[in-house]
């Protein structure tokens, strides 16, 4: 896909001021990506595409779509393609939820605090709704997330984490430390944060380290096979 593929809002339309009546009928420079993409121009005609199979074929459309889109067999052509993204195989890929439910059911299996191993080693500033999960899964678990959450900060001055800061912190909580949770590329700032050697550090605190892999699809080229 390409600029052309997408609808480009106007500097008017998004509120844009102090420009001239030719600026502002012209295209934004679009730099929220992070946030929320731009709509494909495709959208509306496939979601109306899926609303006529369902008003004409309803529970069919499951099983003799139209336009070989089979819904229960959707995720058959979806895994491939997220697997080509985030560098896995089609069976290691689920397509399924919105993010912060699919954080929830992560720590679910991986998040298992005791007395003496209870805090989640994460990256400040995480993507808001992870911060909400990780206060909300140590809560669930009886901990006070003011304790429990471990922030890495990035020093004075400076707007990006250094590797040594994050396993340094990583080996200075590591024996009370439940989860290593780091995002691929930081929300905010776009860095990419280097995956390898965290989790190498979780290992060797015995810290399982999941890494939310939100934001690096497709920004950053990525992979998640272990050679």
């Amino acid at each position: 896909m390409n600029k052309d593929d997408f609808v480009i809002p106007l500097n008017l339309d998004i509120g844009a001021s102090k420009l001239s009546p030719e600026d502002a009928s012209k295209p934004c420079v679009y730099l929220c990506g992070n946030s929320l993409g731009l709509l494909p121009k495709r959208t509306k005609q496939l979601i109306s595409e899926e609303l006529d199979v369902w008003g004409k074929r309803a529970v069919e459309g499951h099983f003799d779509h139209p336009h070989d889109r089979n819904w229960k067999d959707i995720t058959d052509h979806v895994n491939p393609l997220l697997a080509s993204l985030v560098g896995a195989d089609p069976v290691e890929v689920a397509c399924m939820g919105t993010l912060t439910a699919n954080l929830h059911l992560m720590m679910n299996s991986f998040y298992k605090p005791t007395k003496d191993r209870y805090k989640i080693i994460c990256e400040a500033r995480a993507f808001p709704s992870d911060q909400y999960a990780f206060a909300s899964q140590a809560q669930s678990h009886g901990f006070e997330p003011k304790s429990a959450i471990i922030e890495v900060w990035p020093r004075s001055g400076e707007f990006t984490l250094r590797e040594s800061d994050i396993l340094d912190t990583i080996r200075q909580h590591g024996k009370e430390t439940a989860l290593v949770l780091f995002s691929g590329v930081q929300y905010y700032t776009g860095q990419w944060f280097p995956m390898r050697k965290i989790t190498e550090a979780g290992h060797d605190m015995a810290s399982p380290p999941p890494i939310d892999r939100t934001f690096p699809v497709p920004p950053a080229t990525i992979s998640l096979l272990v050679e």
